[in-house]
């Protein structure tokens, strides 16, 4: 066409390569092109011509809800010699009648945010990711703020289900953070946190929460339940947020963690990285955020309890030991997502790890034998039939000795040989290194031996340094008054 310009029909077709015919061939179809070729019509007879209007519709009609696998399973019951090759065709067939007969359906409508006007929280389960907390599979989720302007984020790992308690200390974190609050802040349903209350509890827990919001003078309000789109800013962030932890794991070789607190340092430092790509608009945000109150506000429960008189007591199907000095006591308990807080009156006594009942039910157990071990050194047949034996053990060594112990030497010695090396592992602060024994034993298939223990474990005392103490007169200390040596 370019040699056309210049040239006639035959010079541009010798110059471009071409035949004369070829050229005259295209200068008649770039000054007439060809009428359109007319659509494609049916080559086949069509599979659905005989059920499609007159029983297929009618279904879709008076069930509009209705998946089109059901109906195609539904046809196949009727017409038995319909080819299964047809479904997909009766997928397109229906796709294309409810778009020109279905129902109306919803809209989402993209809205225009403001910085510092809205807030987000959700809860998201990782047990997908195989996290692993000293080789044990860590169960757990994440409570996840953002700030839907500027795209801040803050993770915090929980160990429970989806809480009031775990939701208040995550927004208080999140927020202590920012150093400022939004005007609104919205969350799901909170169905989760609801689940097994009564009428009484649910209104408790609607009230703290909005208590929660009052505080930080931030208006809350929650999205609708089943409706995740109208959370959507936060809901497509768990995704990304979850895929980008996974990559983390993989490129650090192992999602094994030596401790919670090294895992939670872990998601800390990875959402901090996530944060500083929008550090410009977190700061401009930061600018219209409400100043902080003064203090936090109540993240913990708290409930009244009793010690029993085995020096134990129980909160949400979980049974604890205390030291057997609180039998009697009534102790003041708060309850965190992960540990909990004891009071006497309003002394702070103790703190414990939290924990959770089986998925089964069954009552959970958060047993420290050093609480119990002088009481079972007096009565060491306890343990035989003791409700919580199973979990005294502070290591699997301790249990599989103890097995061995009963199965080779019988109820009487597997007691009370166990319980001193539990009261030997408590005294000498060796419960590591006297389980690594205990294991060396087991591979040998050898009973522990007590004595050798004992020798092993507790200071010689010729190796021990003589110490003298020697008393400085009282009148030397003079120099601390007069400051002149006496």
């Amino acid at each position: 066409m370019r040699y056309r310009e210049n040239h006639g029909v035959a010079v541009a077709s010798a110059k471009a390569g071409l035949s004369p015919a070829t050229g005259y061939r295209l200068e008649k179809e770039r000054s007439a092109p060809p009428p359109p070729k007319p659509p494609r019509g049916r080559r086949r007879p069509d599979p659905l011509a005989d059920i499609f209007d007159s029983e297929v519709v009618p279904l879709l009609q008076s069930a509009p809800g209705l998946r089109a696998v059901a109906v195609f399973a539904e046809m196949q019951r009727r017409h038995p010699e319909l080819d299964p090759g047809v479904r997909r065709t009766l997928e397109r067939r229906i796709q294309a009648w409810r778009a020109l007969h279905g129902p109306e359906r919803d809209v989402i409508f993209r809205q225009v945010h403001e910085p510092g006007v809205l807030g987000l929280s959700d809860f998201t389960d990782m047990n997908e990711l195989g996290v692993l907390v000293a080789g044990e599979r860590l169960d757990h989720r994440l409570y996840h703020f953002r700030l839907i302007w500027s795209g801040f984020e803050h993770a915090h790992v929980v160990l429970g289900g989806e809480s009031y308690v775990a939701l208040a200390e995550g927004l208080q974190n999140a927020l202590g953070l920012l150093g400022g609050a939004p005007r609104e802040h919205r969350s799901d349903s909170l169905s989760a946190a609801f689940r097994n209350l009564d009428a009484d509890a649910r209104t408790d827990l609607t009230r703290r929460y909005d208590a929660l919001c009052t505080h930080y003078g931030m208006t809350p309000t929650r999205n609708n339940r089943g409706v995740a789109h109208e959370n959507g800013s936060i809901e497509s962030a768990h995704g990304h947020l979850k895929s980008a932890v996974r990559d983390a794991l993989l490129l650090r070789g192992t999602a094994d963690f030596a401790s919670l607190v090294e895992y939670r340092s872990f998601i800390s430092e990875l959402v901090g990285r996530r944060n500083r790509r929008h550090a410009a608009r977190i700061d401009a945000e930061r600018a219209k955020l409400t100043p902080l109150p003064a203090v936090r506000t109540a993240d913990y429960e708290e409930t009244i309890v009793t010690v029993s008189s085995s020096s134990v007591f129980s909160v949400r199907k979980v049974l604890y030991t205390v030291p057997s000095r609180l039998k009697g006591q009534r102790l003041r308990v708060r309850l965190y997502d992960d540990r909990l807080e004891l009071f006497l009156g309003s002394t702070p006594i103790l703190q414990l790890r939290r924990g959770r009942p089986g998925k089964d039910g069954k009552r959970g157990h958060v047993i420290d034998y050093r609480h119990v071990i002088h009481s079972l050194r007096r009565k060491p047949m306890a343990l035989l039939n003791l409700v919580y034996r199973d979990q005294l053990f502070p290591r699997d060594a301790y249990r599989e000795a103890f097995d061995l112990l009963l199965e080779r030497a019988g109820p009487k010695i597997a007691c009370r040989t166990i319980v001193e090396i539990l009261s030997l592992a408590h005294e000498r602060a060796c419960e590591a290194e006297l389980a690594a024994v205990l294991a060396d034993d087991l591979a040998a298939s050898r009973l522990p031996d007590l004595d050798a223990l004992r020798q092993r474990f507790s200071p010689d005392p010729a190796a021990l340094p003589e110490v003298v103490v020697h008393l400085v007169p009282l009148t030397d200390y003079d120099v601390l008054i007069t400051g002149e040596a006496a």
